[in-house]
């Protein structure tokens, strides 16, 4: 059973088959019933290539995890994200295809090409570091795209981030507020814009306070997974003088740091506060419970999926979108002695 079928069985084109499978409104009523009652009787279903053809859309997109991400799909705050996301643009009609960037084909086929031969509707496109070249030629085409977390420029495209200079002025605020005057800053070593934009406004809110930015203080993991920041933390304890609160611009940093504390018979937040980033489930559950600034994870993907439908359907201009950040105070910062 095909469309031409279906045509040929109602005494009418495929081209008028085609419009009642898709809605349009060009078709009497007459003629829509008689066609409808046929597809009902069938059973009849067109294939997704039969509808991109007829609507020149195929209402699925394109996820696409840009360059080294924390172990891609294991990362908690852009797994949340995404499950939002395709949640809210599950809502509105469309599909999601995940793209893997372990290996181009030998004929050097990139996330564009990918894009055109599936013939995706838009695409999300989720930050990591090291961004292939790829991803800026995606960005600049005609496909419109959403970026989380990565600053797009493209004609078609749009952003939304966490104020990330917020993130850590709230960080800063908090800390001051309690007490504590000696801080520190856990990021990571590679490049990094994310961390690049908490570091420098972390020292920017620490002199905005009168407080010195103590150069020792400032340590770098290799990754953003737990085993990274307890590495780094326990690197830093051995090396001598620590800071009364550390800012770790990752829950997963800040739960590796605490374990290195808890090893060295270092008590939190006694010895030393502990701050995260991004608010994980798992924050409520470590010991002491972890203070974090909190990323409307939920929030973000409905964005996602609202600002790329309307990309899609040239509802909007390209623009961008700063998340407010909040800070989540738990047990493992309290007030300075």
């Amino acid at each position: 059973m095909n469309i031409k079928t279906i045509a040929s069985m109602a005494g009418v084109s495929v081209a008028t088959v085609s419009k009642i499978i898709n809605n349009y409104s060009d078709i009497g009523d007459e003629t829509r019933q008689r066609v409808q009652k046929i597809l009902d009787e069938t059973g009849y279903r067109p294939s997704s290539s039969a509808k991109t053809l007829a609507t020149k859309k195929s209402n699925i997109i394109g996820v696409v995890f840009a360059g080294k991400l924390n172990s891609d799909l294991n990362h908690p705050f852009f797994v949340s994200v995404i499950n939002s996301f395709k949640k809210h643009i599950g809502f509105l009609g469309y599909d999601i295809l995940l793209f893997s960037n372990e290996k181009f084909s030998t004929a050097k086929e990139d996330y564009l090409a990918r894009c055109r031969h599936f013939q995706v509707d838009g695409c999300i496109i989720i930050a990591g570091d090291d961004i292939e070249a790829s991803v800026h030629n995606l960005d600049q085409s005609v496909i419109p795209c959403i970026g989380v977390d990565i600053a797009l420029t493209g004609a078609n495209s749009s952003y939304i981030m966490s104020d990330n200079m917020k993130v850590s002025a709230k960080v800063v605020e908090h800390l001051y507020l309690s007490g504590y005057r000696e801080i520190g800053f856990l990021g990571i070593e590679r490049s990094s814009i994310v961390t690049s934009m908490r570091e420098t406004a972390f020292n920017e809110s620490l002199r905005n306070f009168g407080l010195t930015v103590n150069t020792n203080w400032i340590i770098h993991s290799k990754e953003y997974d737990e085993e990274s920041g307890y590495q780094a933390m326990k690197a830093h304890i051995v090396k001598g003088t620590l800071p009364r609160a550390m800012f770790a611009v990752s829950d997963l940093l800040a739960f590796g740091a605490m374990r290195a504390l808890k090893e060295h018979n270092l008590k939190i937040p006694e010895d030393m506060a502990i701050v995260g980033c991004d608010d994980i489930d798992a924050c409520s559950y470590t010991d002491p419970t972890l203070t974090t600034v909190r990323q409307d994870k939920e929030k973000i993907g409905r964005l996602a999926a609202m600002m790329l439908y309307d990309l899609i359907n040239k509802q909007m201009e390209p623009g961008v979108i700063m998340i407010e950040p909040e800070i989540v105070v738990r047990k493992s910062c309290g007030g300075a002695v």
